[in-house]
């Protein structure tokens, strides 16, 4: 399911106040950009993690469902479960990508 970006509770969207959310909430954080055209095929982790949407639009495949993630949107991705992304429309995705800390 969507996690959208709640304003009120973190304040304006950019990529400093989403780190900060994530490493609150136990995750350590990288940050990819990804062209236009980017694929990522059925794939899976061996840890818990998010995936986090700062600009662009993803669309991402998680176990046969289908969610469109824009600027502010995240997705928990569950260890071991089957998922898929493709970069939708002419921008690059700018992309947070957060793995739960062992």
């Amino acid at each position: 399911m969507i996690e959208p970006w709640d304003e009120s509770q973190w304040g304006s969207l950019s990529e400093e106040t989403m780190r900060r959310k994530l490493t609150s909430e136990g995750y350590s954080v990288a940050r990819y950009v990804y062209p236009r055209g980017t694929v990522f095929s059925d794939h899976t982790h061996s840890l818990d993690k998010k995936d986090v949407v700062l600009e662009g639009e993803f669309l991402i495949t998680l176990e046969g469902e289908e969610f469109l993630l824009r600027a502010g949107d995240s997705i928990e991705v569950p260890r071991n479960a089957v998922h898929s992304a493709q970069v939708v429309g002419e921008e690059s995705v700018v992309s947070l990508d957060a793995v739960k800390k062992v």
